[in-house]
């Protein structure tokens, strides 16, 4: 996906329909400068805002991350090739979302530690021990929620039993035993519990 070629397509269609980028960005209830800086290949609108914009430029979506116009053959194979591409980047994300888990994780884990060590062995009053001890649990829950939020959206979890892949629940996440990222849960699917292993592809 070349932002560049993408901004220029719509910049193109925007003024094949003579908009202005004030207009453009009126009708989509966004900045002028949002629509600048789409143009410029500086950003790409979020998929709440792709269908409108497609809408108001008269392109489809398939169209609009192809950065050109398309005939019934191109558009079949370039389908496929933006499928394949925004596939890619969702895996490439879900990677670099389980890295910042575990450094997240190590983070949090190692403050507790250090601040329960330093109220534990420090010459300090009780009132300082029990701050620091209180800091550093809330320091760890604060860590471990994003972990979980993480853990949660970043990926899919495969069922044994049926093999359904899917995204489970936050609460799902947060109550379930586990060992690493295999997580004992019930396949909304099938009804079946079992381990299930953290996937990244679908």
């Amino acid at each position: 996906m070349d932002l560049i070629v993408i901004g220029k397509f719509i910049k193109e269609q925007r003024k094949a329909k003579g908009l202005t980028q004030s207009e453009l960005a009126s009708r989509l209830m966004v900045s002028e400068k949002t629509i600048s800086k789409w143009e410029c290949g500086n950003g790409f609108p979020d998929t709440t805002l792709m269908l409108p914009l497609c809408k108001e430029l008269d392109i489809s979506a398939n169209e609009l991350l192809s950065g050109k116009k398309l005939s019934s053959q191109e558009y079949k194979e370039q389908a496929e090739h933006n499928l394949v591409e925004l596939k890619q980047k969702q895996e490439q994300s879900s990677k670099f979302l389980l890295t910042i888990e575990c450094v997240l994780g190590y983070m949090a884990s190692i403050s507790f530690i250090t601040l329960v060590f330093i109220a534990s062995f420090c010459n300090l009053s009780t009132g300082w021990r029990i701050g620091l001890i209180i800091l550093g649990l809330l320091e760890f829950l604060v860590g471990v929620h994003f972990c979980l939020r993480i853990e949660k959206d970043a990926g899919f979890y495969e069922c044994q039993c049926c093999h359904n892949k899917y995204i489970p629940t936050y609460n799902q996440v947060l109550w379930s035993m586990h060992y690493g990222r295999t997580r004992y849960m019930k396949c909304p699917k099938c009804g079946k519990r079992s381990w299930q292993k953290k996937v990244i592809k679908q």
